[in-house]
């Protein structure tokens, strides 16, 4: 098997099968979930600062996420 290219933290089975319902509740993909989740914890933070460095479209939310909700 491969190894992934970046780092892929694991996260517990509790939180999976929270954010599993809570996606579903929502009827939006969990990964859309998550990615809106944190987003909207780091935003404003001085890490979300150094990433927008190399990601500009942490900057610009418009262009972060084109999908609909």
């Amino acid at each position: 098997m491969a190894r992934p290219t970046h780092y892929v933290p694991v996260i517990s089975r509790p939180v999976v099968a929270a954010l599993f319902h809570e996606a579903r509740r929502h009827r939006i993909p969990m990964t859309r979930l998550v990615d809106r989740l944190l987003s909207e914890s780091l935003q404003g933070t001085p890490g979300w600062t150094l990433a927008s460095r190399d990601w500009p479209e942490l900057s610009d939310p418009r262009r972060r996420d084109r999908r609909p909700a």
